[in-house]
């Protein structure tokens, strides 16, 4: 099969295109047609929707291409039925290209997976089994699967996956390259796993059910991170925490009105089954807080309203320890994905009222009123020590794209995981 190569040039296109094209396309070339020799990113990435559109099957770069020129072609390009089809500049940013790909394509295909073939041990599964391919070594897992959950005290896991026939799963992932089973924990990822959330008796439309497959996207990332920091040559102890549920309406499926004792002893009240992403995280974070890990960081696509906030182009940070949510805005800043910091506060918990327990898991309002993305965060913040030092949320803004626009494929972005994989190697 013949291959399509793509260069940079800082020249204009020929005059018998329009002024100003940033595309032009010959028998065997393209040329992406730049103002900067090291910029102009996005202009590469509408670019490389273009070519997709034209139905190319393989490119190559030729010429002189930066690395991160190179890599807003490849995820712009890159989508769900086209993959590893791209030939890089054959120099020493090869490795790194290919380790970003690799994490890339596992969480993009994760996320992208139909309902139906991702229960919550199949999502367990594969992101086990993945990391044990890069480490095997040294790794081990744990997991606690339906009952189980209930008589170790894993509550939000357990109640809103108790609906499925198809229980929930809460697994546990030591990467510990030293071999000492005392060795402290460098770190702790949390990932929300809901393989698909119908929002439960509150349930949803129609339309926004149909994308709830993504609803996984925490899980998928943070093993995304796991697994790049791993590539790229991380030798510390990580655990990481996967919240796996499918949450359904049944005979058993928990409601409005319930009340939640967690293992910490707060007590939840139960208002919106839609927000379930915050109840089973909870598990996950004091799981978490119980290794004494100085950084945990966990990602969910938990709120619409963090998607108000910020748009669907950049993720949305929360923090009580604001000296490190800079610090990983910075991380994230030199990875190339775009994050924004929002509001939390100490108060923010207490921005729920239960006249039946200690916190609702949300106001009984659509979306769960204004400031719904701070408040949730707020909720998680019961969940972890210290006072929140060395925890960081976010929540997943920029995970899916329901259908292609000009800068991405439909499905999965994989946007948060470099920066996941930065925070643990600087850690």
């Amino acid at each position: 099969m013949s291959i399509l190569s793509i260069l940079l040039s800082t020249q204009p296109a020929p005059d018998f295109y329009a002024p100003g094209t940033a595309l032009s396309i010959t028998a065997q070339h393209a040329t992406i047609h730049i103002s900067e020799p090291k910029g102009d990113l996005r202009k590469i990435q509408k670019a490389a929707r273009s070519i997709d559109s034209l139905g190319v099957l393989k490119v190559k770069f030729i010429g002189d291409w930066e690395i991160e020129q190179q890599w807003a072609f490849a995820k712009s390009y890159s989508s769900i039925k086209k993959q590893n089809t791209i030939t890089w500049v054959q120099n020493s940013d090869v490795k790194e290209l290919e380790n970003r790909y690799q994490a890339m394509i596992f969480t993009r295909n994760l996320v992208n997976v139909t309902p139906e073939d991702l229960s919550p041990s199949d999502l367990a599964d594969k992101c086990s089994q993945w990391i044990s391919s890069l480490a095997s070594k040294n790794v081990s897992v744990r997991r606690w699967t339906g009952e189980e959950l209930k008589q170790e005290g894993w509550m939000g896991i357990y109640h809103v996956g108790r609906g499925s026939t198809r229980p929930p799963v809460l697994l546990e992932l030591d990467y510990n390259p030293t071999g000492n089973p005392d060795a402290p924990v460098s770190a702790s990822l949390v990932g929300k796993g809901i393989t698909f959330d119908s929002g439960g008796y509150s349930i949803k439309s129609s339309e926004g059910m149909l994308s709830m497959k993504c609803d996984m996207g925490g899980a998928a990332t943070v093993t995304g991170g796991l697994g790049l920091a791993l590539l790229r040559g991380l030798h510390k102890r990580v655990k990481l925490f996967l919240c796996c549920a499918e949450n359904l309406i049944s005979g058993h499926a928990y409601k409005l009105g319930d009340v939640i004792t967690y293992k910490n002893g707060t007590t939840v009240e139960v208002v919106n089954t839609d927000a379930e992403g915050r109840l089973v995280l909870a598990d996950g974070l004091m799981a978490a807080t119980e290794t004494n890990s100085p950084l945990i960081i966990d990602a969910a696509t938990l709120t619409g309203a963090a998607q108000v906030a910020v748009g669907t182009d950049f993720n949305a940070f929360f923090a009580l320890d604001k000296t490190l949510c800079s610090k990983i805005l910075t991380y994230s800043e030199q990875e190339f994905e775009p994050s924004w910091s929002l509001p939390l506060e100490v108060w923010h918990k207490d921005a729920c009222p239960s006249p039946f327990a200690d916190t609702a898991n949300s106001r009984s309002q659509k979306g769960g009123g204004s400031g719904g993305a701070s408040n949730a965060a707020g909720f998680l913040s019961r969940f972890v020590g210290n006072q929140g030092k060395g925890w960081l949320h976010i929540d997943l803004a920029a995970a899916y794209n329901a259908s292609s626009n000009t800068m991405l494929p439909a499905g999965g972005t994989a946007q948060g995981v470099r920066t996941i994989a930065r925070a643990l190697l600087e850690q």
